[in-house]
Order: structure tokens, then C-alpha cells, then sequence
């Protein structure tokens, strides 16, 4: 795969992409739900792929298929846990959906601010959502580093990699911002599922088919086909990783955002579904790659090296495998320019707008489009640092976000929760898993992926139970829930009534 073949597709990407981006524009966007949420207009189909595109980033066919490589099947555990989590879609998007209806909400910390009737929870997890983001953010821009540098062994650095993942990202969010993202994560989404499956069976059968993979597998390494594996996974281990995966969906901002965008219920329910059968898929398909890559090139000097190696690799077409290659770096923008929206969203409306009151919503609109450059230069500069594997650097930043969890379960399932007990909570969860990384990650023999959910519950429920709630503002949430999901239940029930007897 030669250099100028690269760069050449990349160029091709960049013009089909900007183009989709274009003609997804309705006209300038001049509120902060149009902006950020797309006027709530989504449809379930463009909201399954761009779901996909965010959630499955450089950490699937890079991080996933590293973790494979290092730690075997194990890794398909940890990621089948994650899957278990998207069930907590089910659960708490009817009811996201709902009161983002009712109160007309732009992020999720607008929303726990108004449910505990305080500002400072409000900021409080939009800080603490900047602070751990900005890391996982850096972890896509470090993906498309690798993978641009392994693929062509070095000739575009992992530099180069880096700036060309930023400055897409900032120009695809700018274009028309979040409807611009959706719809060129829509053609993102298709070109990788596509691509890299049919590189996944083209790889099997340069190795011999599956029969052969399994067997070599078995025969010079049969510890990642075992659990725990050839040692990077133990029972603590992969419970450090698992428990924040799980609450994924819920507790990170750029996903549960997304909660607010679909126009209906029905279309909430058409992405859900989407999003299952694609991640279903994407998921074998990654474990695939770290599979052969173990089989065909087991001395590589980094885990996170083994796709870039795979595609690099007489096993896979020269243009099939640019076409992947373009398709995992477009995975990573998805996921970059996601992020960006939804923190600037965060910072210009539960920080700016709380610091200066009765802000009108066009200055809240103009901050928030000023800080998405500012979040994508501090990300670069973190992944600069080039920290090793990808999947561990993505759930210590899911480790962090678990501080949100017991608030967000509170805020739909306990009127006792209280503002001070949420603002504790995320307070100081996010302070004691900071200290953990910063002190070895470890207490009493635990990470802080298992340490976190719990010092957060702690904290939300005994801070709750010796303060007072809002009265008014947790009666007001309930009953906008019941009300909306009400109505929606009665319009569906009056439809199928007409249907039959017509």
C-alpha cells in the first residue's frame, strides 16, 4: 500500500464527506437545540448509524482487536459486558427523550441541574465530563495516529495522523454542527461495517480458513483462547474495565446527548435496534482482527499495532484495505467531533450561561462554537503523549464518567436524591479516581473501574439522606415523565384502534 494511494483516498473520503456534510445543512442553526441536537428532528435510521459511528471509534478496530491481540478472548467478554449496558438504553432513553421534550434540554447536566434544582451540579459535571473526555478524545486522535503510521510503516507520522484527525473533526462540526455529524457518520458507519468484514473473511481465509486460525491459535497460543488469558486480563482486572463499560451509554455525555435528538419514541426504538445489530457485528468482526493478527504476526512490539499490521499485509488488497483504513479513521472522527459538540454544548450552557445569567441563547450559541477548537487543540496535545493501549486509556476515562451514575439514576428513580448529594457525588468521585490513576489506580488490591461506582453511591445516597430535596422540581420532572410518556402511550393505543377498525 503505497503513500500516494493513501493520501489520494483520504482525498476522495474528504470530498464525499464534505459533500453529504453540506447537504445535510437546513439553514444557518441559530438556537442551541438546532445546533447541538438538530432541532430533535432525527430520524432512527440516521440516528442507528451515527449511534454506531460515536460508540464504535479508533477503540473497536484498534483498540478492540489490540485487546484481543494482547489479552484474548477475555477481550470479548469485556466487550460483551458493554453490550449488556446498552440495555440501560431501553430504560432510561424513553425517559430522556421525555423530559428533553418537555423543558426543551440541550445536555444531560442541564438536565440533572434543573431535576436537582442546582446550577452547581449543573457545572460540576460539565467540568467533570471536560476533564475526563478530553483524554478519550485524545485516544481517537492517537487511533488514527497509529494507524496511519503503522500502515505505511512511518512515512506519515503518527504527528501527521494526529493534526489531520483534528482538523476534520473541527471542520465537519463547523459545517452545520451536529446534522453535518450525523449524516457523515451515516456514511462512516456503512463503510466500516462492509469493509472490514470483508476484510475479516479475507484474512481468515489467507490463514487457512477458520478451521486454521483456531487450530494455529490452539496450538502456539492456547492461552488466549482460555480464560483469564495469557496474562493481561485477571478477575480484578477485567472487572476494573467492565463496570464503567457497562454504565457507557448512560454516564458518557456524548452518547446520552443523543437520547434527546430522535423525533419520536418510535425512532428512539429503530436505533436502538440498529445500533444492537451493528455493534453485534462490528464486535466479531474486531475480535476477528486480533485474532489473525496473533496468528499471523504474534511478535509485534505493540498490541495496537495489529491492525494497522493486518492491513499493511499481503492477506489484504492494497484498495480494500485503504478503504478500512479510511473507515476506522473516519470512526475516530465520529467519535472526536461528537465529543467536541457535546462539551462545548455543556460549557457554553450549564458553565458560561450559569457564571452570566439571562445569557441570550445566540451568545450561548457563539461561545459554544468557540470552545469546540479549544477542546480538539487540548486533545491533540494529550495525544501527543502517545500512552500505550488504547482500550485501558478509553475506560480510565469511563472510569472518571461513572461519578455521574448514581445522580442520573436518581434523578428518574429516587425523590429523595437531593442537589447536594449529586453535586458531593460527582464532586468527589471525580476527585478519588483521579488520585487513584494519580497514585497507581489501586486500593485495597482494586482499580478504580470497581471503585468508582461505589464511592459514588455512597456519596449520592448518605450526602441525599441528611439533606433536604427540591420538592418542586422533583415533582415537576415526575410528573413531565409521566405526562409525556402518557401521551405517547395514548396517541400509539388511539392509532392501533383506528387501524382496526378500519
Amino acid at each position: 500500500m503505497t503513500e500516494s494511494l493513501i493520501w489520494w483516498s483520504i482525498a476522495i473520503y474528504l470530498l464525499i464527506a464534505i459533500g453529504i456534510a453540506i447537504m445535510s445543512r437546513q439553514g444557518p442553526s441559530e438556537s442551541m437545540s438546532g445546533y447541538f441536537l438538530g432541532n430533535r428532528q432525527m430520524n432512527g435510521f440516521v440516528s442507528a448509524l451515527s449511534y454506531s459511528a460515536t460508540t464504535y471509534s479508533a477503540f473497536m478496530m484498534v483498540g478492540l482487536a489490540g485487546l484481543t491481540y494482547a489479552g484474548g478472548v477475555g477481550a470479548l467478554g469485556f466487550e460483551i459486558i458493554y453490550f449488556a449496558g446498552v440495555s440501560l438504553v431501553a430504560v432510561f432513553g424513553p425517559k430522556f427523550w421525555a423530559v428533553g421534550k418537555k423543558f426543551g434540554y440541550v445536555t444531560p447536566s442541564e438536565m440533572l441541574g434543573h431535576r436537582y434544582n442546582s446550577k452547581h451540579v449543573a457545572m460540576a459535571v460539565s467540568i467533570a465530563s471536560c476533564i475526563f473526555l478530553i483524554p478519550y478524545s485524545a485516544v481517537q486522535l492517537a487511533g488514527v495516529g497509529y494507524l496511519l503510521q503503522g500502515i505505511t510503516d512511518g512515512a506519515i507520522t503518527f504527528t501527521t495522523g494526529v493534526v489531520l484527525a483534528t482538523v476534520i473533526a473541527i471542520f465537519f462540526s463547523y459545517i452545520a454542527g451536529i446534522r453535518s455529524v450525523m449524516w457523515t457518520d451515516s456514511l462512516q458507519a456503512i463503510m466500516m461495517i462492509v469493509a472490514s468484514t470483508l476484510v475479516a473473511f479475507l484474512v481468515i481465509q489467507g490463514l487457512g480458513g477458520f478451521g486454521a486460525l483456531f487450530d494455529t491459535l490452539a496450538t502456539e497460543h492456547p492461552q488466549s483462547l482460555t480464560v483469564p488469558g495469557p496474562g493481561l486480563f485477571s478477575f480484578v482486572t477485567f472487572l476494573g474495565l467492565t463496570i464503567p463499560w457497562f454504565f457507557f451509554s448512560i454516564s458518557n455525555p456524548q452518547v446520552s446527548q443523543r437520547l434527546f435528538m430522535p423525533s419520536s419514541l418510535r425512532s428512539m426504538r429503530h436505533m436502538l435496534i440498529g445500533f444492537l445489530v451493528f455493534g453485534f457485528i462490528y464486535t466479531m468482526v474486531s475480535v476477528l482482527w486480533g485474532f489473525s493478527a496473533l496468528a499471523a504476526f504474534p511478535s509485534l512490539a505493540s498490541a495496537d499495532l495489529a491492525t494497522p499490521t493486518l492491513l499493511a499485509s499481503e492477506f489484504v488488497p492494497p484498495v480494500l484495505g485503504v478503504i478500512v483504513m479510511i473507515g476506522i479513521m473516519a470512526a475516530a472522527v465520529s467519535t472526536i467531533d461528537s465529543i467536541m459538540l457535546t462539551l462545548a454544548s455543556m460549557v457554553s450552557r450549564d458553565v458560561y450561561a450559569n457564571v452570566k445569567p439571562n445569557v441570550s441563547e445566540k451568545r450561548q450559541l457563539l461561545v459554544g462554537k468557540f470552545v469546540v477548537p479549544v477542546i480538539a487543540l487540548m486533545a491533540l496535545a494529550f495525544a501527543e503523549l502517545q500512552l500505550d493501549l488504547i482500550a485501558v486509556l478509553s475506560v480510565a476515562a469511563s472510569s472518571g464518567l461513572v461519578a455521574m451514575v448514581p445522580a442520573l439514576i436518581g434523578a428518574f428513580y429516587w425523590k429523595r436524591g437531593t442537589g447536594v448529594g449529586a453535586l458531593v457525588s460527582v464532586v468527589g468521585t471525580s476527585a478519588f479516581v483521579l488520585l487513584m490513576y494519580a497514585t497507581g489506580n489501586s486500593l485495597l488490591g482494586l482499580p478504580a473501574g470497581v471503585w468508582g461506582i461505589v464511592v459514588a453511591s455512597v456519596l449520592f445516597v448518605g450526602v441525599s439522606l441528611m439533606t433536604k430535596p427540591h420538592q418542586a422540581s422533583s415533582d415537576a420532572f415526575f410528573t413531565a415523565i409521566a405526562e409525556e410518556l402518557g401521551k405517547k402511550r395514548r396517541t400509539t393505543s388511539d392509532q392501533a384502534t383506528k387501524a382496526a377498525a378500519a
